[in-house]
């Protein structure tokens, strides 16, 4: 049984905790796509984990966990990451952690090359994190990339990377960036890593009877390449036809495509935002929810929930349940409000599509449902019956906007325990 988590938002929905939850059961936990750029934060038995490009589900010490082939590995990262969690107490995470061999391996040189794109943009800037996800994915689309087990070939790696080295420097000319430095630090990575890389079919057929496995998604549907706010997104395919893809899941084996969707919106970086509250709503929403990013510590941009944007995401993730994070933060609004429907710029009203054209998106009027607050305190109520008549009528407001997928999993608060499973 395959169950899939998906952000269906911009990212930072909270993903962690219940990929925390259901990685307890889940006997394989696989990476699809992205890289160090993605973050999860889980609070677990009283001490919390930063993930980036490991998958969270090292935190169940029964878990084998596979970085996949869509994935992008910045080799020094992983060892970085995977050293800070064993040294709070994850002591096997490196015998329960292996890499595909058809990931792509993101090289400083892509960071480099990240500002300098980034720069040249000028005030039409992406917003990327800057680890240099995008030029990675570049290079393998341009079919001149390096994959993981390349490292182990050193011949062909460091051919490779001077090739890449020199394109780069004809480009952009005189680049700060030191291509034998790097290829003299892969020397010792090539020892290292061995023992991480596996064929990843291989793999995964050596795991196919796996009652549970759990792929957990990094950033999310608005960020995907093709169905997100282009050209504001990464360069992977973060929704459910990435990870069917990344990891040759077989469909029929998926039984649950779980979407988290934060109680309230948030995007880092730049790109269109409909339901942005650039006021006292804003930056409520951003205080109380201590909206920084987990990988750049950037400050989020927050908006009231647009369920134009959730309808759209489930039209393409197919979600059979949703995960409702940081109901906790909404505690003391004396009203909340909701869009459900745009109204174009031809004056056409929508309550589904979400237009393709950015210069569409920026000119968009929302329409929004106001629903009256519960002004009293949620955070770490586990049981449904337990919360407030309007906490319940916003999240059954929410279930019947977005075409009745139940709302199964309610967040209301930070730690692992807060939260309402509800049948």
């Amino acid at each position: 049984m395959v169950s899939i988590v998906l952000g269906s938002q911009w990212g930072d929905e909270g993903k962690g905790k219940i990929t925390d939850m259901l990685s307890q059961q889940a006997t394989l936990c696989c990476r699809a796509a992205g890289g160090h750029n993605a973050g999860h934060t889980i609070v677990h038995d009283n001490v919390t984990y930063d993930f980036h490009i490991l998958p969270s589900g090292l935190v169940s010490p029964s878990c084998i966990n596979l970085i996949g082939a869509g994935t992008v590995v910045h080799v020094p990262s992983f060892f970085k990451e995977l050293a800070q969690i064993e040294t709070k107490g994850l002591t096997s995470a490196s015998k329960r952690i292996f890499i595909s061999d058809r990931a792509h391996v993101c090289f400083d040189l892509h960071s480099v090359v990240d500002g300098l794109e980034e720069a040249g943009l000028g005030g039409r800037k992406v917003g990327t994190t800057g680890k240099g996800i995008g030029p990675c994915y570049s290079d393998k689309a341009a079919r001149r990339g390096v994959r993981i087990g390349e490292i182990l070939d050193e011949v062909t790696f460091e051919r490779k990377l001077r090739t890449l080295d020199t394109s780069y420097r004809a480009r952009f000319g005189d680049i700060s960036y030191d291509v034998e430095e790097e290829i003299a630090r892969f020397k010792e990575y090539r020892t290292k890593l061995q023992p991480y890389i596996v064929d990843q079919l291989e793999f995964l057929q050596k795991h196919k009877d796996s009652p549970n496995t759990l792929v957990e998604g990094a950033n999310a549907l608005m960020l995907d390449l093709d169905h997100g706010t282009y050209p504001f997104v990464t360069s992977s395919s973060t929704g459910l036809g990435g990870a069917v893809q990344a990891l040759a899941l077989n469909p029929t084996s998926i039984k649950n495509v779980i979407g988290v969707l934060k109680a309230y919106t948030t995007r880092v970086g730049s790109g269109p935002f409909p339901s942005e509250q650039l006021n006292e709503d804003g930056d409520k929403l951003q205080k109380v929810g201590r909206e920084f990013g987990v990988t750049t510590g950037r400050r989020r941009r927050c908006g009231w929930l647009d369920l134009v944007l959730a309808r759209y995401s489930h039209a393409i993730n197919h979600y059979t349940a949703l995960n409702l994070t940081k109901l906790d933060v909404l505690d003391d609004f004396d009203e909340i409000k909701v869009g459900v429907a745009y109204i174009l710029p031809d004056g056409t009203r929508t309550t589904f599509t979400f237009p393709a054209d950015p210069n569409v998106v920026e000119k968009i009027q929302v329409e929004y449902a106001t629903l009256p607050g519960w002004k009293s305190n949620t955070m770490g109520v586990t049981r449904y019956e337990d919360l407030p008549p309007n906490a319940r009528a916003y999240i059954e407001f929410i279930e019947r906007e977005i075409g009745n997928v139940p709302v199964k999993w309610i967040g209301t608060g930070p730690a692992r325990e807060h939260m309402i499973a509800r049948e």
